[in-house]
């Protein structure tokens, strides 16, 4: 069953699935940028007891809510199936065993209803979040993508066409941010415990490095930061000084954010297009925002950021990528199997 409305003005409506680390989510998209519903079942509360993702954990807790999410993103959208252009899912990159449960539930609704399907890069995903509250927004574009996995620095050119200019060498910033909380005691899930406590703190008491990689202007190494703390802290140890908490959150913090924002400004100046975003789960941090909202108006460049509800993973993003491949006429087999190191600008 292709498209069950083929004139050229008809609305394309897509039933995504999201299950890449530790939210089960689906969604309901009609055009790309209208969100009919977007259901998130977080397991945020779990693997905090294990200060991480546990990957096994993370794939049976998918298998449990897999199918009310769906039922779900329908009901809310005031859809059933049939009414569906197209079965979005997630194939990669993310936990292999989490990715292949939204696989495969999309596989079997893509069989047993004849509904077309369609596999979506997570990266890409995050980056056309950005379409969804920015109506005006199109390529081309400079996005910065940052979340617990991915550090990157992307050129979008056109829908589904990348060129990145620069990715993490070690350690992703949202991988900094956990290692650096669990480190001071704040726990998981690092991010928003940071950016809460930094509030507090003094983002000048502590000159963390900012790192620099020799042979590129725009990639990005956290590991020696992430070090550098644990060496301030193991110091402070040692010669039985106090740790503020709140002063190496904010200091840590403004050195990531440092970094984030040069490297963003001097792709931006080079590519000399006037219009930037951010995506990712970092993405909804605060300061991080602020930084990269005064640097964009000192410049000049049109800045758009996703609501923090769409920073995180969700299904409505993924709905919103797999739109563009849709009327580029993508569609997968059901042999579409999940890719857990897929790099952005792959395809199957």
């Amino acid at each position: 069953m292709e498209n069950k409305r083929n004139g050229a003005d008809a609305s394309v409506t897509i039933l995504a699935i999201e299950s890449s680390c530790d939210e089960t989510a689906a969604a309901v998209v009609r055009d790309g940028r209208e969100v009919l519903s977007n259901v998130i079942s977080s397991q945020i509360d779990l693997h905090t007891l294990y200060g991480g993702v546990v990957p096994e954990i993370a794939s049976r807790k998918h298998i449990e809510k897999i199918n009310q999410v769906m039922e779900q993103a329908l009901k809310e959208a005031g859809k059933k199936l049939p009414d569906m252009d197209a079965i979005a899912v997630t194939y990669g990159p993310g936990l292999v065993g989490a990715l292949l449960v939204g696989v495969s539930a999309a596989k079997a609704v893509s069989f047993a209803s004849g509904i077309p399907l369609i596999g979506v890069h997570h990266i890409e995903g995050h980056i056309s979040a950005n379409y969804i509250e920015n109506k005006d927004l199109e390529p081309p574009f400079v996005c910065l993508v940052v979340s617990g996995g991915h550090s990157h620095l992307v050129v979008v050119k056109d829908y589904g066409e990348y060129e990145i200019l620069g990715r993490t060498r070690d350690d992703a910033a949202g991988e900094a941010f956990d290692k650096v909380a669990r480190a001071i005691g704040l726990g998981y899930p690092g991010g928003p415990k940071i950016d809460s406590v930094s509030r507090e703190g003094n983002p000048d008491a502590i000159a963390f490095p900012r790192a620099k990689v020799g042979d590129s202007d725009y990639d990005f190494s956290f590991s020696g930061l992430k070090s550098a703390v644990l060496n301030y802290l193991n110091s402070c140890e040692m010669k039985g000084e106090p740790i503020c908490q709140a002063d190496v959150a904010a200091s840590f913090q403004k050195a990531v954010v440092d970094v984030l924002t040069e490297h963003s400004m001097h792709a931006i100046e080079e590519s000399g297009i006037k219009k930037f975003a951010i995506a990712g789960g970092v993405a909804s941090n605060s300061s991080l925002r602020a930084a990269l909202t005064q640097a964009c108006a000192e410049r000049g460049i049109a800045f758009y950021h996703p609501s923090p509800i769409l920073c995180t993973d969700n299904a409505a993003m993924i709905g919103t990528a797999a739109y563009y491949e849709y009327v580029k006429g993508v569609r997968h087999g059901y042999d579409l199997n999940a890719v857990p190191n897929l790099k952005l600008g792959d395809k199957v």
